[in-house]
C-alpha cells in the first residue's frame, strides 16, 4: 500500500506549535506527524544516540520525499539526555507534555528506558524501537512498548552457544556497567550458562558514563578467564580491552561485546587492539548489500551525504524509521496512538526488505535474530561466514 508522492524532507528539531486536526491525537496535523526522541547526543554513548537519530531521519527523509504518509510528513524532535535517567525522564516529559509529540521512538539505553517507559505509559504514548534489549521491556508484556530488536538474553545465548558449545571454553567472566543495563546483560549470560550447568567464573563492574575500569579489570583478572563477556558502552569497553591486553591474566581471553556497545565506535577506539573481539548484533551486516533493505540503506545514506556513517547503529535507526512509516501507512483515517498499535498487531508481519518483523497481540518484539561478528585481520566481518567480505576498521 503505497500512498507516497514526491515532496521535500521535513525534519523538526524545534518545539514550534503545530496547528492540529480537529479531534486528532497530539502531534498529528493535516500535513505532519511529530515524533519525539530522547537519547545521548553527547558523552560516552554519543555515537549511539546520534547513530539512531541519523538512521531515523534518513528513513523519514525517504518517506517525506515521496509525499509522507497520507500527505503527512514525518518530523522528529530529538532531545539530549546524555544517557542519564533523570535527564531522560525530564526530556520525555517535555516532549509529551510541551512539544505534544505523537509518540516516542529510538530511545537509547536500559536505565534511560526505565525512566522513560513509566512516563509514556502514564500518558498512553507508545515507546517504539528503543536501542536496548532489556528483558523488562518484553516481560511482562507492555502494551505501549514496541521492540524491534532481539533481547539481551537472546544475544547472550548466541554468545554462550559459540564460546561454550562450539569452542569448548569453560571459564567465562563478565565485566558490566553497574546499573540496569549491566544487570540485564549479567542476568542474560548467567541464564545462558546455567542452562549448560555452568556459572560465571567472576565479575567486575564500572560506573555509567565513566571509563574507570581498573578495579573491574582487577576483579575479572583474578579468575584467569578464557572469555570475558562485556556489557557496557564503547569508551569504557575499549579502555577495558586495552588494559586487559596488557595484563598477563587476561591478555589471551576472548573479548565479547553485545550490540549496545556500538560496533563502529568500539572498533575505531581500539584500532589494532580490536583484533579477535567478538560482537553480537541484532540487525544484518550493514555492508551485505545482497539484502534488499541494506542495499536501500546504502543508497539513501549516500544520497543524504552520510555514507561515512554507515554502520550497525544507523542501520537499526533506519529500520526503525522504515517500520514506523509502514505501520502508520496501514492506519486508516486520521492517525491515533491506539490505531498505530492496532496496526502493528493486526498487520503482524512487516517485511522491510529481507529483514522481517513479526508481532502479535501479546508479542511486541519484532525480531529474534542475533548475528555474531568479529574483528579478523583488521576487518570487521560476520563470524563463521566467509562468503561476506569484511570491511576495514577505520
Amino acid at each position: 500500500m503505497n500512498r507516497f508522492s514526491k515532496a521535500m524532507l521535513a525534519l523538526a528539531f524545534t518545539g514550534a506549535a503545530l496547528v492540529g486536526v480537529a479531534g486528532a491525537e497530539n502531534g498529528v496535523t493535516d500535513n505532519s506527524v511529530l515524533l519525539g526522541q530522547s537519547c545521548a547526543l553527547n558523552g560516552p554513548a554519543e555515537a549511539l544516540g546520534t547513530g539512531m537519530q541519523t538512521g531515523l531521519t534518513v528513513a523519514f527523509g525517504v518517506a517525506n520525499a515521496n509525499g509522507g504518509v497520507d500527505g503527512r510528513t514525518i518530523e522528529l524532535k530529538s532531545m539530549n539526555d546524555s544517557y542519564e535517567p533523570d535527564r531522560c525522564e525530564k526530556a520525555v516529559t517535555a516532549l509529551i507534555e510541551k512539544a505534544k509529540v505523537f509518540m516516542m521512538i529510538g530511545g537509547v539505553g536500559t536505565p534511560t528506558a526505565k525512566a522513560a517507559v513509566p512516563v509514556c505509559e502514564a500518558n498512553e504514548v507508545p515507546f517504539v524501537a528503543p536501542f536496548t534489549g532489556a528483558e523488562f521491556l518484553r516481560n511482562p508484556f507492555k502494551k505501549y512498548v514496541v521492540n524491534l530488536r532481539a533481547s539481551y538474553n537472546q544475544e547472550m545465548e548466541a554468545l554462550a552457544a559459540y564460546l561454550v558449545d562450539e569452542q569448548g571454553l569453560k571459564n567465562i567472566a563478565c565485566f558490566y556497567q553497574n546499573d540496569g543495563y549491566g544487570q540485564a546483560g549479567l542476568a542474560g549470560i548467567t541464564k545462558a550458562l546455567e542452562s549448560r550447568g555452568m556459572s560465571l567464573a567472576g565479575t567486575g563492574t564500572y560506573e555509567r558514563n565513566t571509563v574507570a575500569v581498573g578495579q573491574g579489570l582487577s576483579d575479572v583478572a583474578g579468575t584467569n578467564p578464557d572469555a570475558i563477556i562485556m556489557v557496557g558502552a564503547y569508551k569504557p569497553c575499549a579502555e577495558f580491552i586495552k588494559q586487559a591486553k596488557s595484563n598477563d591474566a587476561t591478555k589471551s581471553a576472548v573479548f565479547c561485546n553485545i550490540s549496545f556497545v556500538g560496533t563502529k565506535a568500539l572498533t575505531s577506539e581500539l584500532g589494532s587492539l580490536g583484533e579477535g573481539v567478538i560482537i553480537s548484533q541484532v540487525v544484518p551486516f550493514p555492508w551485505d548489500t545482497s539484502i534488499p533493505v541494506v542495499k536501500e540503506f546504502h543508497n539513501e545514506m549516500n544520497k543524504a551525504g552520510k555514507s561515512d556513517q554507515i554502520g550497525f547503529v544507523t542501520l537499526e535507526g533506519y529500520l526503525a524509521g522504515k517500520f514506523f512509516v509502514n505501520a502508520l501507512d496501514n492506519v486508516e483515517g486520521t492517525p491515533s496512538r491506539e490505531a498505530f498499535l492496532a496496526s502493528v498487531q493486526n498487520t503482524g508481519t512487516f517485511d522491510l526488505g529481507g529483514f522481517v518483523l513479526e508481532f502479535g497481540p501479546d508479542d511486541h518484539q519484532g525480531s529474534d535474530n542475533v548475528f555474531l561478528t568479529w574483528v579478523n585481520d583488521g576487518k570487521l566481518a560476520p563470524l563463521g561466514n566467509t562468503s561476506i567480505a569484511g570491511v576495514p576498521i577505520e
